[in-house]
């Protein structure tokens, strides 16, 4: 070996540790979006540090499913849906009730994705230019139509991999902004043990905000995609061992960039009695460590989680189609054009008709939770078949876990109905 070599920077070697994390960056690059930034964010302006036991317990059981759903995918070599849809016995309306679920709640969220994104946007260009604000919606809908053209010509030419590794680096400096406003902005130690007291929050609006933080950080996506990302990435049982550490890495730094998101956030805001309601009110979060350079770091992290979220959200329809199918997902495919393209015109609503993206981004984050319990109860089900699962098994505590998953879905998803109907009752 040549010791003469330089040895590659600190920064480069955590890129490349980063990259070289296996499907568990997925499952981050899914979950730490601007769905789960707009939910931190609203949430520790509005109610402080009170639903930090909502985040702990979504993403302890989203750990457990990311690491069932791969190791059933090694053990068996089977994807999610199409198993389903083979082993079960009301298996095929089960698979189609989740793909069709999913798909709505993804394709709900990248509306407020898009919208929020092209805001954003919008926002820093008009503090340069502000003429600009006598067009602003016709900007915000040109600037949509832009990312989406490029996001869909990346869809079609692009090699998926490679564009993954780009986003989740933007992701990364997004979550490391945050880390690092924590040694400016935090809540007290008080406050973050009040916050693991299960309570919700006895306010209009509170319900919905529980379930959309399930609903971001519990992501069935991210259970379901990851038999695929498995098969990507080419691990066998003998990847067993690594496959459960990837899991339990995936889960705890979802925790703890969601969890920063959301002390800073009280920090900064909820001590002073500021809340979100509207796109640029999210950059005050980033204050006490930016300072006039707040909305600059704003938008560059936020921005980046956007763009990271919008290209699985339209990609997860045609994923989960395919799987359901062959389980096998071809890119190249007329059925892959056509969704992809169909989604793109979704994304386009809230652009088109001027809503205000923050309420939508939470509402959908709601929406993603009532397909949960299908989504656990499959998996269950699966794994309870000692012919499938090959003389392997699961350790009683994880099994626990699951029908404790399971109860816990359940019970967020009837507070989503009460907070869905609160919502529209309140318009």
């Amino acid at each position: 070996m040549d010791q003469s070599s330089p040895k590659p920077s600190i920064v480069k070697r955590i890129l490349l540790a980063i990259l070289a994390f296996g499907p568990g960056i997925f499952a981050i690059g899914y979950t730490i979006g601007t769905g789960s930034v707009t939910s931190m964010i609203v949430a520790g302006s509005k109610y402080g540090m009170q639903l930090l036991w909502v985040l702990l317990l979504s993403c302890f059981f989203s750990g457990i499913l990311i690491y069932v759903y791969g190791k059933y995918a090694l053990i068996t070599g089977e994807t999610a849906l199409f198993s389903m849809k083979k082993n079960i016995k009301w298996g095929k309306f089960l698979a189609l009730l989740i793909l069709v679920g999913i798909s709505f709640g993804q394709w709900n969220s990248l509306m407020g994705i898009l919208g929020i994104s092209s805001n954003i946007i919008y926002e820093i260009v008009v503090l340069n230019y502000p003429n600009i604000s006598t067009i602003q919606y016709q900007f915000v809908l040109g600037t949509a139509i832009v990312i989406l053209i490029i996001f869909y010509a990346f869809l079609l030419v692009g090699k998926y991999t490679f564009f993954e590794k780009v986003l989740i680096f933007f992701v990364s400096i997004m979550g490391l902004s945050f880390l690092l406003s924590l040694f400016f902005s935090h809540p007290l130690t008080t406050d973050v043990l009040k916050g693991m007291i299960p309570s919700i929050p006895n306010v209009e609006g509170g319900k919905m905000m529980v379930a959309a933080f399930v609903g971001t950080t519990m992501a069935a996506a991210t259970f379901l995609s990851r038999p695929l990302f498995i098969e990507g990435k080419g691990w066998t049982l003998k990847d067993m061992k690594h496959q459960r550490n990837d899991a339990i890495v995936a889960a705890i730094l979802v925790f703890v960039i969601s969890g920063s998101i959301m002390a800073v956030a009280h920090g900064a805001l909820y001590t002073e009695g500021k809340t979100v309601s509207q796109v640029l009110d999210m950059s005050n979060t980033l204050e006490p460590i930016a300072g006039k350079w707040a909305v600059t770091i704003f938008f560059f992290g936020t921005l980046s989680a956007g763009l990271s979220s919008i290209f699985p959200c339209m990609l997860i329809a045609p994923m989960l189609l395919a799987d359901y199918q062959s389980g096998k997902l071809d890119t190249k495919s007329k059925q892959f054009r056509i969704i992809t393209f169909i989604a793109c015109i979704v994304a386009l609503v809230v652009p088109v008709f001027g809503a205000n993206p923050i309420e939508i981004q939470i509402l959908s984050q709601v929406f993603n939770v009532f397909v949960l319990p299908a989504v656990i109860i499959g998996i269950l089900i699966l794994t309870s078949n000692k012919l499938l699962m090959q003389g392997h098994s699961f350790h009683p505590l994880v099994r626990m876990s699951l029908y404790a998953a399971l109860l816990f879905s359940l019970v967020v998803s009837y507070n989503g109905v009460l907070g869905v109907i609160e919502y529209f009752q309140s318009l």
